[in-house]
């Protein structure tokens, strides 16, 4: 990933140095384990680990030799017998070269998804703070874009926690997924090596024994795994796209931080630009795009092909890079977060009252109109205050008067029974419910 996007920990990850470290450990452990069945000397495993263990590895050099073979494992294993000596020859026994590169993509993955999972929690704890915040903050809530019945912003942070807590545990089902191991040898068949050993470097690295490996670990492990940063990257597109609508000049009800000395436009000094939730839209796209290929690999030829490794060595990267970057902008964005609450009762009141339809209609039908009749009604007077704020721009026609002066309508409703419909307070009433339900707590 190119670093305007990348955080340094993640990048770490997936470095030559990390991974070659990785490769190192697979190995050394599996020697232990060797080592114990009998089927290398115990000194042999113990010289690995000393030299090995404590040797920095010569990316230039590794390369060399992989110019040379073709062939990156053996390459490796070729530049560790440099630094090993004579007992580097019981390094890698009745192993294959997938055994070291599948075992060392799923921890490096395993690391990737604590790190999300770290970042997932900052978001969560950002999306609560302004949740509580706003809890009682009356905005109008919209269907099509168009103005609906009122919500508070609180609600609106309180849906994006929930659908967060639940992408955390898809996440936490994903890195359980994607932490298998094999060491299982050629074709899967443990011909040349004890289960044992796999057993052993599977606790060595902290993942479980594969079940079944054939020469690969299954591909649909990992097409779950990037599938779940997929669904993680389409809710953060969810939360942005809100971001950017609630900006827009003609609503402004929220709008992300504009520091000192930031500028919107190279053209126009006055603009003020969603640019961090339009970018996190941008990254959303590609997170998504990673999941295909990734199903794709799932179909490999029998026991194996390297037709996957390609892809991986981009999307491994690439996707969970670019996926923690974006958590911690959007953390980033909520955190700093400006929220207009005058800007949204005033947007609110722009359309007269229309906000309270519902409630006249069911009064209606309640009091004994037909639901055809009462629906009629409601609309005939709620369209004078459409028309009326197409012309101006805010309604000049008041929803409350017409209806008071609609002579169908007062056959049903007294003043006082339409004037108590139009009661703010009676759409926010079960917002405890609510944040009791999300956070455990009113």
């Amino acid at each position: 990933m190119i670093p305007r996007y990348s955080r340094p920990d993640m990048v770490a990850i997936w470095s030559p140095e990390s991974k070659f470290r990785i490769w190192f450990e697979i190995e050394a452990h599996a020697c232990d384990a060797l080592a114990e069945l009998g089927v290398i000397p115990k000194e042999a495993a113990k010289t690995i680990w000393e030299k090995g263990g404590s040797a920095t590895f010569d990316i230039d050099r590794i390369d060399e030799i992989e110019r040379e073979t073709k062939h990156d494992v053996i390459a490796f294993l070729t530049h560790l017998a440099e630094i090993v000596g004579p007992d580097a020859r019981f390094v890698h026994q009745g192993m294959t070269s997938s055994d070291v590169l599948d075992t060392c993509f799923n921890v490096q993955l395993v690391k990737a998804t604590d790190m999300l999972l770290a970042d997932m929690d900052a978001l969560l704890a950002a999306i609560k703070r302004r949740a509580m915040e706003h809890k009682d903050t009356v905005c109008i809530g919209r269907s099509h874009g168009i103005h609906a019945e009122p919500v508070t912003f609180g609600l609106k942070m309180a849906e994006a926690y929930a659908e967060f807590d639940r992408c955390k545990k898809r996440l936490l089902a994903a890195r359980e997924e994607i932490a298998t191991c094999a060491i299982s040898g050629a074709v899967g068949t443990f011909a040349n090596i004890d289960p044992a050993v796999e057993e052993h470097v599977a606790k060595a690295m902290g993942l479980q024994a594969e079940p079944v490996s054939t020469q690969v670990i299954p591909r649909d492990r990992h097409a779950m795994y990037f599938a779940t940063l997929g669904v993680i990257a389409s809710s953060i597109e969810r939360v942005a796209t809100e971001v950017r609508h609630l900006q827009r000049t003609e609503v402004l009800e929220a709008e992300e931080f504009f520091s000192k000395g930031q500028k919107g436009s190279s053209a126009m000094p006055h603009k003020r630009n969603p640019v961090l939730t339009e970018n996190l839209t941008g990254l959303a796209r590609i997170v998504r795009g990673f999941s295909i290929p990734a199903m794709e690999n799932v179909a490999l030829w029998h026991e194996r092909d390297i037709s996957h490794s390609s892809v991986e060595r981009m999307i491994g990267p690439d996707a969970t890079i670019t996926l923690d970057f974006a958590l911690a902008r959007l953390t980033g964005v909520i955190d700093k977060l400006l929220v207009y609450p005058e800007r949204m009762i005033g947007n609110m009141d722009r359309l007269g009252g229309l906000v309270h339809s519902q409630r006249i209609l069911l009064a209606l039908t309640q009091a004994g109109s037909s639901r055809e009749d009462a629906y009629r009604l409601v609309q005939r007077n709620a369209m004078k205050v459409w028309d009326s704020y197409q012309v101006a721009g805010a309604a000049s026609v008041d929803f409350l008067t017409e209806l008071l002066n609609d002579a169908d309508v007062r056959k049903y409703l007294s003043e006082e029974e339409i004037r108590d419909r139009f009661d703010l307070g009676y759409h926010t009433k079960n917002v405890d419910v609510i944040f009791e339900r999300v956070f455990g707590e009113a």
